[in-house]
Formats: C-alpha cells, sequence, structure tokens
C-alpha cells in the first residue's frame, strides 16, 4: 500500500484531499492529513468581523466536516519533516512514514519579529485582523473607540492576502461615516511598497480610492520598530508615523516546522516550482498554497488554482508520466470597496489586473478594476462557495489558467 501524507488541513490541505480521495483507489493508497487543530477557519470572514458584518463564529466549522471519510485524521503539532527517511516527525516525537507528501502548512503571522510590535499593548492599542483572536478583539475595541489616527501597517511583504489592508480600511472609511464619526478619524495605511498594490494598474486604481476617501499613503515605509510609549512606527530611515490605534499585518512566516526541517527561505517558504508545484531537490514532495514561495499573491482563489494543476500533475506523478500541467500564477480576487461595493482583479505571473468584464465579454456580470455592487455580493456570496464546493474539491466553471476573455489592455 501507498502513503500520501498531507500536511495542513486547511484550504490548501482539504481541496487536495477531497479532489485526490475520490481517484485513489482505497485498496491501494492510504491518505493521511496532519493538522494541529479540529477547528477550521474561513479566513478571508475575518476582515469582517470587526465592522459587526459577520461574529467569530461565522467563519469556524468542524475540520472533520469536510474532509471525505476515508482519510485518517491526526490531531497533532508537527516537528519536522525527515525527507531522506521519508517521514514526518509529529510533536509528540512518533512518526509517519509516507511515499508521497504535500506541504500544505500555510503561513501564519509572528508580531514577535518587530521589535516593540509584541508587548503590553498588543491587544490595547495594537491589533490584528489576521487572527479569530485578533479580530474579533479589535472589533470589540472599536464599538467603544472615539477616534483618531488610525493607521495600519504592513511591516513587509509577501503577507496573505495583499489587498486585505486596503479592504480594511475601506470597511473603515465607511464604518465609521455610518457611525456618523468619519471627521474624527484619520486613516492611514503605511506600507513598504511604492504604492497601494504590487501590480502597477491596480496599484494606481487603488491609490486613486485612497485618495478619494481622504485615507493617506506613506509608501516606501520599512518597519523597524513600534514604539508603544510614544505611539509611533520607526522606520530604518528613522522616519516617524504616529497612531493613536494600530492595526498591524505583522510579518508572514511559514509553519516552524518548515525551518527544524531546514527546507525553507528566510520566511519558511518551501522554494517550489513556480510551474509545477514540486518542491525543488526533494523527491515526491510537492506543495500548495500559502507554503511555498512562489510569486503569485498567498490567497484562497490562488490555492484553488494550485490544486486543479496539483491534481493532474499528482496523477502524471505516481504513474511515472511527466507532468504536464502549469501553473501561471493565476490569482482572482473580491476588493471590498465600502457602502456595499467592490472591485474584482484578475491577473497572473506575466499579466497584471485589466480592466474589463468577468468571467464573459461584454457580460460580465462581475467588472474588473470597476467598483459595482454585483462586485460586493460575489464576495459575500464567496463565503457560501467556499464552504460548499471550493473545499469539498468540486470544479468550478473558472479555468485554473488566466483568460484574457473580457479584458482590455
Amino acid at each position: 500500500m501507498r502513503h500520501l501524507l498531507i500536511l495542513g488541513g486547511g484550504t490548501a490541505g482539504t481541496m487536495m484531499a477531497n479532489k485526490l480521495a475520490p481517484v485513489l483507489d482505497e485498496q491501494e493508497w492510504q491518505m493521511t492529513i496532519v493538522d494541529i487543530s479540529e477547528k477550521h477557519y474561513y479566513q478571508p470572514g475575518f476582515l469582517f468581523v470587526p465592522f459587526g458584518t459577520y461574529s467569530l463564529r461565522d467563519t469556524v466549522k468542524p475540520r472533520r466536516q469536510y474532509l471525505p471519510a476515508g482519510v485518517k485524521v491526526v490531531i497533532s503539532g508537527i516537528d519536522h519533516i525527515e525527507p531522506g527517511r521519508k517521514e514526518v516527525v509529529l510533536s509528540d516525537l512518533s512518526t509517519l512514514k509516507y511515499d508521497y507528501l504535500i506541504i500544505a502548512t500555510g503561513a501564519d503571522i509572528h508580531p514577535e519579529q518587530t521589535e516593540g510590535l509584541l508587548d503590553e499593548e498588543w491587544g490595547k492599542s495594537k491589533f490584528d485582523f489576521y487572527t479569530p483572536r485578533g479580530t474579533e478583539r479589535l472589533g470589540q475595541f472599536l464599538k467603544g473607540w472615539q477616534g483618531g489616527k488610525l493607521v495600519v501597517s504592513i511591516t513587509e511583504m509577501p503577507i496573505k492576502c495583499p489587498v486585505a489592508p486596503l479592504e480594511f480600511l475601506f470597511l473603515a472609511d465607511a464604518y465609521f461615516t455610518k457611525r456618523g464619526m468619519r471627521d474624527k478619524v484619520d486613516l492611514h495605511l503605511v506600507t513598504p511598497l511604492s504604492g497601494a498594490f504590487t501590480k502597477p494598474k491596480a496599484s494606481q486604481v487603488l491609490g486613486d480610492f485612497l485618495e478619494r476617501k481622504k485615507i493617506t499613503v506613506t509608501p516606501d515605509f520599512g518597519l523597524a520598530r513600534v514604539d508603544s510609549k510614544e505611539k509611533k512606527l520607526v522606520a530604518w530611515d528613522d522616519t516617524e508615523v504616529g497612531y493613536d490605534l494600530l492595526v498591524s499585518v505583522p510579518t508572514n512566516m511559514g509553519d516552524a516546522c518548515i525551518e527544524r526541517s531546514g527546507l525553507g527561505n528566510e520566511l519558511n517558504f518551501v522554494p517550489t516550482d513556480k510551474e509545477t508545484l514540486l518542491a525543488d531537490g526533494l523527491e515526491n514532495v510537492f506543495v500548495i498554497g500559502d507554503a511555498t514561495n512562489l510569486p503569485s499573491s498567498k490567497a484562497g482563489s490562488v490555492t484553488h488554482f494550485q490544486s486543479e494543476i496539483l491534481f493532474e500533475n499528482f496523477l502524471e506523478h505516481i504513474e511515472g508520466r511527466p507532468m504536464t500541467a502549469r501553473f501561471d500564477g493565476h490569482a482572482n480576487c473580491f476588493i471590498e470597496s465600502g457602502f456595499g461595493k467592490g472591485l474584482l482583479i484578475d491577473f497572473n505571473y506575466l499579466t497584471e489586473p485589466l480592466p474589463g468584464e468577468f468571467p464573459l465579454p461584454g457580460v460580465g456580470p462581475f467588472s474588473l478594476l470597476k467598483e459595482s455592487s454585483i462586485n460586493h455580493y460575489g464576495k459575500l456570496m464567496f463565503r457560501w462557495t467556499y464552504w460548499n464546493l471550493l473545499l469539498r474539491g468540486i470544479e468550478l466553471p473558472i479555468g485554473s489558467a488566466m483568460s484574457m476573455a473580457g479584458k482590455r489592455a
């Protein structure tokens, strides 16, 4: 019997388990998935919790509910991977053997990586919205906040969902406007990027939105430390930005087990072939989702498109055939812009976001790089799609390869 071991039961690991379980003969294969928690979180929902659109309980469901019946589930931390021996050592130092390994260990925030960020003010005047506890505490704080300078600070790239900090500011603009206190709140984005986003065309459009909403942007800011006593951010060049309320996007890193295994880069992301998703220099090991070091967005849509590629390549690889599927970096992302509207961007490694219609030329119904109500509803509808279709590995009517149909260069 051959053993497939999947490390991580989040979006990527769950999708791969559901895609592969129906096609791998149960008499020949044993599939095991390892995760540290019984809870599965819908992470895009964290963005909405501080503003009362969702509660935290709207973002979580039992992990096993979304995994195939024949898959063995191991709830445990991972100590390290030993590729030479084709085994994984768990936190209790027990081991799991594998013939094929899929690393889907994701990414998480690490505020301790920045001097002064994680201290006694964390959860009081400094918050995150990338974790269940962080986003819930921020929501409680905002209910009683009387105003001041709210700074959203991106520590360094890459981060999970690169547009999320912008969406937070757009939603904050609408939230404080509806509360009748927008004039008491100074919204500010501090970013290491030279603009609002990583792609020039989208950066220009999103930058215009920030300007129209009177949200100040401080670009090219390399955060060195946070001074909680003086309530200010200090850059490596000694530039300073003060705050009353700091909403931080801390350094994002891969799982610590990757570092202990000696497999990752300086941020614990696994070097991965950007087209085949095979781990560099490792036999029978694939990497998917936020765990990779690929120059693509760390987002759910990217993981979905990668899963289609990995599914094809895995089946070819186990039969000893050349892998023919190629991931092109495809990303597709709804961007909340506030007041019941949103934008949509669709791009890949080589093509930046362009205006147009999606998915049908001249029809849409979604507009690209243009604000609309239907884009907002698309974002909200995605939660249902996530739980009922995406996680279950069901085919969606959007190809893994980016299409130029409907786009205007």
